[in-house]
């Protein structure tokens, strides 16, 4: 069996936790603020996401448009970059990519700010 992971995804399909092997995915919920709402979000994606079979979620053959913010930022910390300082460098590029477009100018500071509440908390 090939291992898998939960990993977060926020792109212009799909928000929440998902699997790394397959098309699970577990949405946020809309009006999702309070902290404590968030972190028992967390919980129990975590929960649903060992219960799922990838065989009834196969992965999909079109590839994701654009990797999500969290996955950027990851990236740079795997090559030994601090979190804070790699959301900063991904809010940076998505602002530069995106600077005509006002909606995924707030989304990307959300991200950013989620990314590090979830790195605080310990899930990435």
């Amino acid at each position: 069996m090939i291992a898998r992971w939960l990993t977060w995804v926020s792109d212009q399909r799909r928000q929440g936790w998902a699997c790394s092997q397959c098309e699970w995915h577990f949405p946020v919920p809309s009006l999702l603020f309070d902290p404590d709402a968030k972190s028992a979000y967390d919980r129990l994606a975590a929960a649903k996401f060992q219960d799922h079979d990838c065989a009834v979620h196969p992965q999909s053959a079109a590839p994701a448009v654009n990797d999500s913010f969290a996955q950027r930022a990851r990236s740079l910390v795997l090559r030994g970059i601090k979190p804070k300082d790699a959301a900063d460098i991904t809010l940076q590029e998505i602002l530069l990519e995106h600077r005509n477009d006002p909606k995924m100018m707030v989304q990307a500071c959300a991200d950013a700010e989620d990314f590090l509440r979830r790195v605080r908390d310990g899930l990435i």
